[in-house]
């Protein structure tokens, strides 16, 4: 495993390179040892790659922090201070007054030493694989730090302190590109992502997340399509409650390869929330590491089909710290630099001995997959969906085809799409 710094001097003009993006500080970005968003899934998913000998001669880049006129591209200045105070040893808590104000101090974001300092270094993580590609030193770039999706321009929020998603597309645009396709499949709405460019045409936000009637942060119905000249730009799926691979899968493809390929992107990114299994603790959709796996290979194609290959892949949420998301996102990280990971592969000893010992109550996975069948029926129009003579299926299909129907005539249309056919 090589590594350098943030630099991007003399990158090769192939842009054929693959670059993992990784700093130990992403470990810094620790709310509370009670809170669910505990970076021990990030150690665990690096030590499992390493232990396959997944990144092995596989460049591996160290991250500067993102610098205030880098976050000032999304957030307000009265926010980045409110954010450095709170987290300065010196000052300690914010007044009551402003931390009201910016959403921080609460149970999903409480305060915690050096905030500032730890979710600038993951918005930098981000920004440095967009600069990789931006620059043809890569075409593919991983950071599992990333995918801060719901932080506003003010205030915090979903635990998400910068929005470094948003921060990359915003430098994206400014620095030669003018179509940008941003795909979420966290079990939560990406509503900062799609709230930061609801208007803007040069964006395309796709998300495909649990409905929000029934998870916060309650946005992201069919009928959220963008404003002005970026009406079809925003895309939203909401799937039910225990939606399985089969059925997320064929909402997957009903939906979103047909956007990409008429918004004609320059680079596809990709937000790869991992709280969309059906373990997770925050959330109640049913995918196994099978099917998240089949999701990233799915965006990874598109990129290769529509963007050249430009792919920028970040991690998100996901909740279950040993058995889901080191599996998942090391399946990201071997999809992105092409060397998959066979799913019934053994996870290694010493990998299962240390998550025991950091959690012995959980049983660690013995292999990287879940003997899944993520085979689904495609999507073949308004009333074609197929019957299985299972009537929970049965419904369920009837369920997921009518959040695609929703979905393709809220926003099809709009991109110049048939939404009844399925061709489109």
């Amino acid at each position: 495993m090589s590594a350098r710094t943030g630099s991007v001097e003399d990158a090769p003009a192939s842009g054929v390179g693959r670059v993992v993006v990784w700093s130990p500080d992403y470990l810094s970005y620790r709310w509370s040892p009670q809170h669910p968003m505990n970076p021990t899934r990030l150690e665990l998913t690096m030590d499992l790659a390493q232990g396959l000998g997944l990144v092995e001669g596989v460049e591996v880049l160290r991250p500067d922090p993102a610098s205030d006129a880098e976050l000032l591209r999304i957030h307000t200045p009265a926010y980045i201070e409110a954010v450095k105070q709170a987290g300065s040893e010196a000052d300690g808590d914010l007044p009551p007054e402003i931390a009201a104000r910016h959403g921080l101090g609460t149970e999903d974001n409480p305060v915690f030493q050096r905030m500032h300092e730890a979710s600038a270094i993951l918005a930098g993580g981000t920004l440095a694989a967009a600069r990789q590609i931006a620059s043809g030193h890569a075409r593919r770039a991983v950071s599992v730090g990333g995918g801060m999706h719901h932080a506003m321009a003010d205030w915090a929020s979903g635990f998400c302190v910068y929005n470094d998603v948003a921060i990359a597309i915003s430098w994206l645009l400014d620095n030669g590109f003018d179509r940008v396709a941003y795909i979420d499949i966290d079990a939560h709405h990406g509503d900062g992502v799609q709230h930061a460019f609801f208007g803007d045409p040069r964006v395309l936000t796709v998300s495909i997340h649990q409905h929000p009637a029934t998870l916060w942060p309650n946005t992201g119905w069919s009928s959220e399509i963008g404003a002005g000249a970026a009406e079809g730009t925003a895309i939203n799926l909401p799937v039910l409650p225990g939606t399985v691979d089969s059925l997320w899968l064929r909402g997957f493809h009903a939906v979103v390869p047909a956007a990409i390929a008429a918004f004609r992107p320059q680079i596809v990114i990709s937000q790869c929330g991992a709280d969309n299994h059906r373990e997770d603790p925050l959330a109640d959709l049913a995918l196994t590491v099978d099917g998240q796996r089949a999701a990233y290979l799915a965006m990874r194609d598109l990129a290769d089909r529509y963007a050249e290959g430009r792919w920028l892949a970040v991690g998100g949420g996901g909740y279950g710290l040993v058995r889901v998301v080191p599996r998942s996102w090391t399946h990201l990280i071997a999809s992105v630099l092409d060397r998959e990971i066979d799913l019934v592969t053994a996870t290694p000893e010493a990998w299962r001995k240390k998550a025991h010992a950091i959690a012995p109550s959980v049983d660690p996975p013995a292999t990287m997959g879940e003997g899944a069948d993520t085979s689904f029926m495609r999507w073949d129009g308004p009333g074609g969906t197929p019957e299985t003579g299972v009537a929970s299926m049965d419904r369920a299909l009837t369920r997921i085809d009518a959040a695609v129907i929703a979905t393709r005539r809220a926003t099809f249309p709009l991109l110049g799409l048939d939404p009844e056919d399925p061709r489109d």
